[in-house]
C-alpha cells in the first residue's frame, strides 16, 4: 500500500492555513465554519485538505449548521475522509452547541413578547422532525413556572387533555398559559385543527380565570403568532 502523503495534515500546512493557530492568534470568530469544523476532524483525505473536506460538506447542506447537525452518521461517513470516529465528534460538537442555546434560553424566565417566547421554545422543538405541542405555564408576572410537553407526533383535537392542562395549571398556581407547537414542514400557516385546539383550550381556561396568552407555531427560524396575528 502507497504510504499516504503528510501535505493534507495540519500540521504540515502554512501557519496562515492552520486553523488552530488560527485561533490560537486570532480568536475562534475569525474562523469560518469549515475552519472550526477542519479542526474537530483534524485532517482531511488523500486529494482534500481538512478545510477543503469541511467546505464540500457545509456545502451540502447550503452551509447550513442546522442541517448540518440533523446529518445521520451514516451520511457524513458518505463523504471520503470522515469515518465513524470524526462523524461522531462532528454530531457530539454540534449538539453542545444547541444545548449550550438551550441553557442560555432558560435563563430568560420572564416572557415579555412573541419573540422572547420562540427563544424559549425554538431550541427545544424548532429543528423537530416531529409534532409537539407544549403548554407554558406563567405566574402573574408572566415569569416561566413550567414548561409541559401535552402531544407528540401530530396535533388533532383528539390528542389535548384540557382537564389535565387545566389541573397543571391550577397545581402549579398559574394564571396564564401559552401554546406552542412546531411544524416541521416550515409553513407558518395555522391549520384549522391549530384554530380549534387555540379556541377550546382558550375557552376552558376562562373558566378558571386563566388566560391563554398566545399560541406560537414554531419553525427552524421562524414562527407564528395567534396573539400577534389579533386570531385570540
Amino acid at each position: 500500500m502507497t504510504e499516504k502523503s503528510p501535505s493534507f495534515s495540519i500540521k504540515h500546512w502554512s501557519q496562515a492555513d492552520q486553523p488552530r493557530e488560527k485561533l490560537l492568534y486570532k480568536g475562534q470568530a475569525a474562523l469560518s465554519d469549515a475552519e472550526l469544523v477542519a479542526i474537530l476532524i483534524g485532517s482531511g483525505n488523500r486529494d482534500e485538505s481538512a478545510v477543503a473536506l469541511c467546505q464540500r460538506i457545509l456545502k451540502q447542506v447550503d452551509n447550513n449548521l442546522s442541517a448540518l447537525g440533523k446529518m445521520s452518521l451514516k451520511q457524513l461517513m458518505d463523504f471520503k475522509g470522515i469515518g465513524e470516529a470524526k462523524a461522531i465528534t462532528i454530531l457530539a460538537a454540534l449538539e453542545l452547541g444547541r444545548r449550550r442555546r438551550l441553557e442560555d434560553a432558560q435563563k430568560q424566565t420572564k416572557i415579555s413578547s412573541s419573540n422572547s417566547v420562540f427563544e424559549l421554545m425554538q431550541p427545544l422543538i424548532g429543528e423537530l422532525q416531529h409534532e409537539e405541542f407544549w403548554i407554558i405555564y406563567l405566574n402573574h408576572s408572566n415569569k416561566v413556572i413550567q414548561k409541559n410537553q401535552l402531544s407528540k407526533g401530530g396535533i388533532t383535537g383528539t390528542l389535548v387533555d384540557v382537564r389535565l392542562v387545566l389541573k397543571q395549571a391550577l397545581e402549579l398556581g398559574a394564571t396564564s398559559l401559552i401554546l406552542a407547537h412546531n411544524h416541521p414542514s416550515g409553513t407558518l400557516k395555522p391549520s384549522e385543527a391549530d384554530k380549534r385546539i387555540t379556541e377550546k383550550l382558550k375557552t376552558a381556561a376562562k373558566v378558571l380565570d386563566i388566560t391563554v396568552l398566545d399560541h406560537l407555531i414554531i419553525t427552524e427560524k421562524a414562527y407564528f403568532s395567534f396573539a400577534d396575528e389579533t386570531l385570540l
